[in-house]
């Protein structure tokens, strides 16, 4: 696919076939994630810090105070307010859904924030509340998962929240679209043969409009593949959607959509494949090393069953020639170039036993579709104490990087800096429930997080401009 010079239109090069944006819809998808335009400078430095067997740890904001509340240790000066908790009643009449999970935050009406929220419930999590919702508005009625809506004041304070999203299975991550909605991700490939108690197939994508005043129709994206997804991120000068895929043989797809913006139009499934590596397993475990730092030529194959009836998106394109990525996760677009987490990518290395400590991969779009691009694994530090299980990841507007690890130990959001050093900025202080769905306000002064169990979500503030290493 390619940028026709006449035109803000795409031209598939491979099929002819060209895709208009309006005037004001490619404006405003192109000047999506243009903040994010700095988030190679804290990983490149610290690659080369830790390439170089420099002390990688700096000082960050300070030290973790411990909170007297036993909830949140920040730095000083950092302030947090912890709502939406599970069980809470919310606006609708429902309790808060439990396992609270990936979440993006939008710019709403007089200066409020809304917070798209995923809820990673399977059906037999009875213990927890689940999503309540009419049978119409149920994808499947067995089903416990979906997603709630935050409405945030300016004050930080909850105004309301309520469901919208229901029916769902295991929606853990997602990614926001530059159009103003939350991609939900089904981290899940049951069906009613596979476990009974499902009434549907799922392993689907769920949109939900940031401006949902309720629940929304729950129409499942079937072009975009039922595999186990995890997260997605949408590169706005095209529409094209990359998604990861959290399995240990898992691969890297994009959907190329037949009218960006418009998911539910369809569209052409494809996985990376590295030109020279077919079928190669990047998790470094193999006798197929990649080295960290050497972009490498990819091309891209068709995936001509995007919705089987089994879990076999991946076993077709690995048949094809599709590289293997050990449990890819979080993923950001920014200035033209992706990043995505493999949380168990790599060698065991230090602290991290017989599991790989963490990968974070680099993919630069190429100008066609021939071209396919580049891919670089970016950073693999084999030790645990510099990366431990790399998750969720999101660009401070400060331009830091903030981590949200996901390994056996206590769980920390762990930043990086433009000098390649980490520090510690949240640790969990109630429990060993992991951190996910972290972001950060429209206006970069509020970041949002959330605990998994028993599912909380904070808004977190202090002096983010003023205080760097």
């Amino acid at each position: 696919m390619q940028r026709k010079a006449d035109s803000n239109s795409l031209l598939d090069t491979e099929t002819g076939y060209t895709m208009s944006f309006s005037r004001r819809q490619f404006l405003t998808l192109a000047g999506a994630g243009a903040a994010t335009a700095v988030i190679a400078s804290p990983l490149k430095a610290l690659y080369a810090r830790q390439a170089r067997g420099l002390l990688t740890h700096g000082g960050g904001y300070g030290p973790l105070i411990e909170d007297p509340n036993g909830l949140l240790d920040l730095p000083q000066g950092f302030q947090y307010r912890a709502f939406s908790r599970t069980g809470e009643i919310m606006s609708d009449g429902n309790p808060v859904p439990g396992d609270h999970d990936g979440m993006a935050a939008f710019a709403g009406s007089n200066n409020t924030v809304i917070l798209v929220r995923n809820h990673e419930l399977s059906p037999s999590e009875t213990n927890k509340p689940g999503l309540i919702a009419p049978a119409p508005k149920q994808y499947d009625s067995n089903n416990r998962g979906g997603t709630t809506t935050l409405i945030v004041g300016p004050n930080r304070e909850l105004i309301s929240h309520y469901a919208s999203l229901a029916g769902t299975n295991r929606n853990c991550a997602g990614g926001p679209t530059p159009w103003g909605s939350w991609i939900s991700c089904e981290e899940t490939t049951e069906t009613p043969t596979s476990h009974p108690i499902n009434l549907k197939a799922h392993g689907y994508n769920f949109e939900v409009p940031a401006n949902a005043s309720g629940l929304v129709d729950p129409v499942p994206l079937i072009a975009m593949g039922r595999f186990n997804h995890e997260a997605i991120a949408v590169d706005p000068e095209t529409g094209i959607v990359y998604q990861t895929e959290d399995r240990g043989d898992g691969l890297f797809y994009r959907f190329i959509p037949n009218q960006p913006g418009n998911l539910k139009a369809g569209g052409i499934l494809q996985a990376l494949k590295i030109k020279g590596k077919s079928g190669v397993n990047t998790n470094n475990r193999t006798s197929q090393t990649i080295p960290v730092g050497q972009p490498m030529e990819v091309e891209w194959v068709t995936i001509d069953n995007p919705n089987p009836p089994t879990d076999t998106v991946r076993v077709e394109g690995f048949g094809k020639g599709a590289a293997q990525f050990s449990r890819g996760e979080g993923i950001w677009y920014g200035n033209g170039e992706l990043y995505f987490t493999c949380t168990d990518g790599g060698l065991g290395g230090i602290g991290a036993g017989n599991r790989g400590a963490g990968q974070v991969w680099r993919y630069v779009p190429g100008q066609t579709a021939q071209q396919g691009g580049t891919l670089e694994l970016f950073v693999e530090p084999n030790d645990a104490d510099i990366l431990d299980a790399p998750d969720n990841i999101v660009v401070a507007p400060t331009g830091d990087l903030f981590l949200c690890e996901d390994g056996p130990n206590t769980q920390y959001v762990v930043g990086v800096n433009a000098l390649g050093q980490l520090y510690q900025f949240a640790r969990n202080a109630l429990n060993d429930s992991e951190f996910c769905g972290v972001c950060f306000s429209p206006n970069g002064q509020t970041m949002f997080l959330n605990i998994q169990n028993p599912g909380i979500t904070f808004a977190i503030w202090g002096p983010w401009p003023s205080q760097r290493p």
